[in-house]
């Protein structure tokens, strides 16, 4: 039998292999370190930035390449709830059902079109070699589709369309339009004490990249020789604070490099402060941090407390964070101890000090800037299991300080549940006791309330919410 003639091929693209954007592909390794093992961005992304800096050959970062995978991840995880109610706009099933690695490649092209200045056809284009990349070619035609859906709009538009309106439903209206949960807008709006401007410049505060903020630690630093690096402004509130502007990298100033220095938002370092310049009736000669890691409040603490002739004791539960808190007070320059032990079960007699803090274990709502993850993990009923600890800490904190000391009870959460609840129910608890006033060992601060606690706020002070009561113990 003759051999039949072939068929000519019909023309058409000749496979490409994917273009490999290290950029991106770093930015889509740090989302799935975030989703799969919980990790937290700050943590991730350092040391991948690292390794990619240390790469030879076209794959190696420079100060651009680093800061434009910075703006993808910390981006992305921050308006995450509002690029989702996007997405779900866009395709034809439930949110759920779409594959996490897809859904975070999709969440980066989002982000890229609606939330930075690159142009929408370099937006999908980077996108889908990405999903080419890291997903294969089936599912790069699907984030095709969807992006290409997204990019037929701006922010605006999309907020418009996605976001319920406000006189029918507020909360969810600012759930989507400042990518919150519901349940932690309600609390915020609470902590606020109502009015629609403040709980929209709050929500609006903790999706704004915030500064590094650098202390100058007594004795071993100054802020005026930080004040000598390139991108350094002074801070707002804290007589040892200095800030970095845009761009200005830590890890490049000698003083942080050598532990005389740290980075510590200010909204720390004047918990800090606060306790430290405290009336005090009787002796100044024994502080104690009793939740002292990782370690920053106690290396300002010991410092202050060294120029005073005080010893500090810091005391973290956790043998890992009290090796951090070792290391932040390597070279303290007065007599310090760092040692293991649980705050609510002291390792001291009760009445051995002068000054207490306790800056206790919380759900971490007042940090949502830095951590913009957390508040996809926190759920309502995390309040009751650390509501127990809290409690438990301060009552250990008032035994530990003699009659006349003073106790600084602190918390990065401004959770009405977490604060002011705390302090009412373990001072009932207590009749030998006295709130302080902060505000005035906040000199200067405004916007600080009626009093006698604190509560700081990013859309006011620029500062991580922290909370702050001061209690003298009275007998």
């Amino acid at each position: 039998m003759s051999e039949q003639p072939r068929r000519p091929r019909k023309p058409g693209k000749p496979y490409r292999r994917p273009q490999k954007d290290p950029v991106r592909i770093l930015a889509f390794e740090a989302l799935r370190a975030v989703d799969e093992r919980d990790a937290y961005a700050n943590l991730v992304l350092p040391p991948l930035l690292r390794k990619a800096r240390e790469k030879e050959g076209p794959e190696k970062f420079d100060a651009r390449d680093a800061a434009l995978a910075t703006e993808l991840v910390y981006g992305t995880l921050r308006r995450q709830g509002t690029y989702d109610a996007i997405i779900a706009d866009c395709v034809d099933r439930p949110l759920r059902e779409v594959d996490p690695p897809v859904l975070d490649v999709l969440s980066l092209g989002v982000h890229q079109l609606l939330g930075t200045r690159i142009p929408s056809h370099a937006a999908v284009s980077a996108s889908v070699e990405l999903a080419r990349v890291v997903l294969g070619d089936g599912r790069a035609k699907f984030v095709n589709a969807v992006l290409r859906k997204v990019a037929r709009d701006d922010l605006d538009g999309w907020l418009e369309r996605v976001a319920p309106p406000y006189d029918e439903d507020p909360e969810d209206h600012l759930a989507v339009m400042h990518s919150h949960p519901r349940w932690v807008v309600s609390a915020l709006w609470d902590s606020l004490g109502g009015g629609r401007s403040g709980i929209e410049e709050l929500l609006a505060a903790d999706n704004e990249r915030p500064e590094v903020t650098l202390v100058a630690r007594p004795g071993r630093a100054t802020p005026e020789e930080l004040l000598g690096e390139e991108a350094a402004v002074p801070g707002r509130w804290s007589p040892y604070a200095v800030r970095l502007s845009e761009g200005g990298e830590p890890g490049a100033v000698e003083a942080v490099r050598e532990g005389r220095a740290g980075v510590q938002d200010e909204g720390s370092q004047l918990v800090a402060l606060a306790l430290a310049h405290a009336p005090l009736d009787g002796p100044d000669r024994r502080w104690l941090d009793g939740c002292a890691g990782p370690g920053g409040k106690a290396a300002l603490l010991g410092a202050l407390a060294a120029e005073r002739g005080a010893f500090l004791l810091a005391s973290e539960k956790q043998p890992h964070r009290a090796g951090l808190v070792a290391r932040a007070l390597d070279g303290n320059p007065g007599p310090y101890q760092v040692i293991a032990a649980d705050g609510t079960r002291p390792a001291w007699r009760p009445g051995s000090f002068d000054r207490v803090l306790v800056d206790v274990p919380c759900t971490g709502l007042g940090a949502l800037r830095r951590r913009p993850e957390a508040r996809w993990r926190r759920r309502p009923e995390d309040l009751e299991g650390f509501a127990p600890l809290q409690r438990g800490l301060l009552r250990g904190a008032l035994e530990a300080v003699r009659v006349g000391g003073v106790v600084a009870y602190a918390t990065c959460s401004p959770h009405l549940a977490e604060t002011r609840a705390v302090v009412a129910d373990v001072l009932k608890q207590h009749p030998g006791t006295e709130l302080l006033d902060a505000r005035p060992l906040l000199p200067g601060v405004p916007g600080l309330g009626e009093g006698p606690d604190v509560q700081l706020w990013p859309h006011v002070h620029g500062t991580d919410a922290m909370y702050l009561a001061l209690v003298r113990r009275t007998s």
